[in-house]
């Protein structure tokens, strides 16, 4: 029993590592290496609870953990590290640029969401999600996240609207 856990664990791990992260990243408002440690965290909790979850469910269970997690580190203060240096990506070139741009300029527009909201956006549309999945990766009733997820529009739209491009 041992060895087939872990390996439809590792299974899901490796299938599932690229898009968790990615999720993580939005709900951390942008911070990789907060993600990387809220993925990691939220997989050593799937781990213990594999054998009640199993392989029926573990997606769902770690966008829950995920979500929780995230909205309570958005209420600490400090996370026990700090960056000292931070180096910027390389410059991005040819027919992508913009589409990268747009994409970093709603990520950090998304980034300036509370947490809660910035959860249900990023579930509601980012992971494609039914109002009832992201109610229950909440932890709230549907209302509420359907709440969360319009008004985070709304914030997200005045954000956006805002942001002034400069001319060059």
């Amino acid at each position: 029993m041992g060895q087939a856990r872990a390996d439809a664990f590792d299974r899901f791990v490796a299938a599932r590592w690229s898009a968790l992260l990615h999720l993580a990243r939005l709900l951390t408002g942008g911070d990789r290496h907060r993600a990387e440690d809220l993925l990691q965290e939220s997989l050593v909790k799937l781990w213990f609870a594999w054998p009640k979850v199993g392989a029926e469910a573990p997606e769902a269970y770690v966008r829950k953990v995920l979500a929780r997690a995230a909205a309570r580190s958005a209420r600490r203060r400090w996370w026990g590290e700090q960056p000292v240096e931070r180096f910027p990506d390389p410059p991005e070139v040819g027919d992508a640029t913009a589409a990268v741009d747009e994409r970093t300029r709603l990520e950090a527009m998304l980034a300036l969401l509370p947490a809660r909201q910035r959860a249900a956006v990023v579930l509601r549309y980012y992971q494609d999600l039914p109002e009832r999945d992201v109610a229950e990766a909440l932890g709230c009733p549907v209302g509420t996240a359907r709440s969360l997820t319009t008004r985070g529009v709304a914030r997200l739209r005045q954000l956006l609207a805002a942001a002034v491009e400069p001319v060059e």
